[in-house]
């Protein structure tokens, strides 16, 4: 089994909803488990202004499927709930984003892990530090150090779920 971290998060349509879902649906995946996901958090939208806040968080999986077929299995969620693809950082019902696969770097055409705006996301390193502080990201340093670099304005924990 790899360990992987997925973040989740949107802004459209009872957001709070989504996620909810979302994180059933990941724990439905074919040879996955959620082992751990944060509480939900708001936070302000990242790209074009007047769109509504968002609502993040994030799950630590266990799976068998490869990399690509984990990010298919996400898009295909993604979908389920809505997700257009349409304006970058626009607004979205549901964003599944693959974080980190094990401790392995991966460039393809399709996928970047660790994701490229990890670090410098406050609203994906919250609940990341929230459930997995201590963890390593690849060519960065523990996310608790990161998080605190960043700081965590405008990040705003809406419940206290971490399982």
């Amino acid at each position: 089994m790899s360990r992987a971290f997925v973040a989740l998060g949107g802004n459209l349509d009872d957001p709070e909803r989504h996620v909810r879902s979302a994180f059933s649906e990941l724990a439905a995946l074919p040879r996955t488990n959620v082992k751990r996901r944060s509480s939900l958090y708001r936070a302000a939208p990242l790209g074009p202004p007047g769109q509504p806040e968002y609502i993040n968080a994030v799950a630590e999986i266990e799976t068998e499927l490869e990399p690509e077929e984990l990010l298919d299995c996400l898009q295909s969620i993604e979908a389920a709930h809505g997700r257009a693809r349409g304006e970058k950082w626009g607004p979205r019902t549901l964003d599944l984003d693959l974080l980190l696969y094990d401790e392995r770097r991966i460039r393809t055409a399709r996928l970047t892990v660790p994701h490229a705006g990890l670090t410098a996301r406050n609203f994906v390193l919250g609940p990341l530090a929230e459930i997995a502080p201590d963890l390593a990201i690849p060519g960065s340093g523990p996310v608790d150090g990161l998080l605190a670099r960043l700081g965590t304005g405008g990040l705003e924990r809406l419940d206290d779920h971490v399982a």
